[in-house]
């Protein structure tokens, strides 16, 4: 198959052909139709995650068509269409068995901790509980895009934050998660303020539910800003970007008691932020991390699609061919472009 592969950390991706895979007794092959190309990439490929084995594949969030299953699979069928969330779980584990895969002991992330999707073919180990039933009404490149961020998003949302109609809730970043993040607020009956440093972006996350901006780039105090805006500050904020202070501000534009997501990844340099400990002691505030979704969660966010009450197609930016993965990938940390790319030309 062909597959873009790195063989070393910040080096060039290149295009290969490289052995097909073959499905484990538990798993599945799936012929890949679609998959985004995400900020985690990115960071496996600086060298930021120690699962990373060289030389490696990325690519978490797809989206495609079962092709060989395992004899031990007993729920999925050759031509089903199907994706996956990029937290999998061993499906045996306490976590697994109190129903929280994305915290499974023993997970596995394609892209991570084995070879991903930007490939023709990807193994997936634990089919029965890992692969979700993808609607005939919802394209390949769609259900590609809801990948790690816009599920991601909805459980930070949904699960975490316990979101209520009529609440404020603080977005920081307006890349893939908290646009996506923006979208699904709003159909839940939330109030948005939006956080960048892109007028472009936060014109687009006007048109899709945010009621205010914030361009953090033109103002000398991000948390006065948001604190107004919302009367007193945000019930819910989510750093969406993964910096000290994008971190640092979604905390500290909280009202009281309310609840700071943090879903940006903090690696390398950025692993240990700075927060404001004394307002989270005085003002009784609560801090969650959000890592992905169980498979068994989708339902409920398939079904508002399918209802019409969220559209994640509006988020993709663009789609590509695999070869033109190989630049798109390593200038991520640019920051430029809106919305999510998506490859979905592998041949």
């Amino acid at each position: 198959m062909r597959a873009a592969v790195y063989s070393e950390f910040e080096k060039p991706l290149v295009i290969r052909n490289v052995p097909d895979p073959t499905p484990t007794d538990p798993g599945v092959v799936i012929r890949v139709e679609a998959t985004g190309i995400c900020r985690s990439d990115w960071h496996g490929w600086m060298g930021h995650d120690s699962d990373i084995h060289l030389p490696h594949v990325p690519g978490h969030e797809l989206a495609g068509v079962i092709e060989a299953i395992g004899k031990g699979v007993t729920r999925w069928h050759v031509g089903d269409r199907v994706t996956l969330p990029f937290v999998c779980g061993c499906g045996s584990c306490p976590q697994c068995a109190s129903g929280n895969h994305q915290v499974c002991d023993h997970q596995f992330q394609p892209g991570f901790t084995h070879w991903g999707s930007f490939a023709e073919y990807v193994a997936i180990d634990y089919a029965d509980i890992n692969l979700v039933l993808l609607p005939e009404e919802i394209n390949f490149v769609t259900a590609a895009s809801l990948g790690c961020r816009f599920v991601t998003s909805f459980r930070a949302l949904v699960e975490q934050g316990k979101i209520a109609a009529g609440q404020w809730v603080a977005v920081h970043g307006c890349g893939g998660v908290g646009l996506s993040a923006i979208m699904i607020a709003n159909a839940l009956g939330a109030n948005v303020v939006a956080v960048d440093i892109s007028d472009e972006k936060l014109d687009f996350a006007k048109s899709i539910g945010a009621a205010a901006t914030v361009n953090a780039s033109k103002t000398q105090d991000v948390v006065a800003n948001v604190k107004d805006l919302t009367q007193g500050g945000a019930h819910i904020s989510i750093d969406a970007l993964g910096s000290p202070v994008t971190c640092f501000n979604s905390v500290a534009n909280l009202r009281k008691r309310g609840k700071h997501i943090q879903v940006g990844l903090m690696l390398a340099d950025h692993s240990n932020p700075a927060i404001p400990m004394g307002k989270v002691i005085a003002n009784e505030l609560e801090i969650y991390g959000s890592h992905g979704m169980q498979a068994h969660k989708y339902p409920d966010l398939l079904a508002m699609i399918r209802a019409g009450k969220l559209f994640p197609e509006k988020l993709i930016g663009k789609t590509i061919s695999l070869e033109e993965s190989l630049d798109e990938l390593t200038n991520m940390n640019s920051f430029s472009g809106t919305g999510i790319t998506v490859i979905n030309k592998f041949s």
